[in-house]
């Protein structure tokens, strides 16, 4: 990893400090417009993350959760920008489970080319580079190299939400077969596809372009790919709506995951 990634794990690592002094405190939660929760934690995680990247380059943008609101013939013109969740899983945050991230993701022409999960609680961070690999960090410094299964395994590992679920996932999970579901929260169902875990993560519902990216590079970086349900592979910032399509992101490329929706 070179010197950008070690920038934005300590990016990441700072504003996941900040999130658990709010973590350990009483915290009140708001509502946004879209009826999804707010607290202090967000906000404190995005002043860090926007100061701290915009001191690494002033001259690349920022698009942040908490600041969506660029409109698309500027976002438009962009060739590089960085794209954040300040604190990815606000709702395992108010649950108080520890399933929840800090998401920084660089995308160059639509796609993420570096990115950092980080866990605030665990400590733990993964961190991807298009062309270099993908790691696990822990809290020490020790970083592992980590890779997708390239082969699916009989009973297949199916990454889920502890949040969300729907019919269309219901579906799909009796097509696939023999399966076993990975619970967790937040960008690390596609995390857990990036260093094995589980062979697929199948988000049959809304996400956002920032819920993905930072982990989307993390997973291509290990020999995976986040694909729409096309299986062509999801880019950013194409359109006015930051809204994801469904999306499935797997290790095993050589399988038809398709013929299960």
């Amino acid at each position: 990893m070179d010197k950008q990634a070690l920038q934005l794990l300590d990016i990441a690592r700072a504003a996941g400090q900040a999130i658990l002094e709010v973590y350990h405190q009483d915290f009140s939660v708001e509502q946004k417009e879209d009826d999804s929760p707010l607290t202090a934690a967000d906000l404190a995680s995005n002043r860090i993350i926007v100061q701290r990247l915009r001191e690494l380059d002033p001259d690349v943008p920022i698009l942040s959760e908490e600041g969506a609101d660029i409109p698309y013939p500027i976002r438009s013109q962009w060739r590089q920008y960085w794209l954040i969740d300040p604190l990815d899983g606000t709702r395992e945050f108010v649950k108080r489970n520890g399933e929840f991230t800090v998401n920084i993701a660089l995308i160059e022409n639509g796609r993420p080319v570096a990115g950092v999960v980080h866990v605030p609680v665990t400590g733990i961070s993964y961190l991807g580079q298009s062309g270099q690999g993908a790691w696990k960090i822990d809290p020490q410094d020790r970083s592992l190299p980590i890779r997708v299964r390239d082969r699916r395994q009989a009973t297949a590992h199916v990454a889920g939400s502890r949040s969300h679920a729907g019919d269309s996932l219901r579906r799909f999970l009796e097509r696939l077969g023999d399966h076993e579901i990975v619970s967790m929260g937040s960008s690390l169902k596609l995390c857990l596809v990036a260093e094995g875990t589980a062979d697929i993560y199948p988000r049959l519902g809304p996400t956002s372009e920032w819920d993905t990216a930072a982990a989307q590079a993390v997973v291509e970086a290990a020999g995976g790919i986040v694909t729409d349900t096309q299986l062509r592979p999801l880019r950013y910032n194409t359109k006015e709506s930051l809204l994801n399509p469904h999306f499935l992101a797997f290790g095993d490329q050589d399988e038809d995951w398709g013929k299960y929706l």
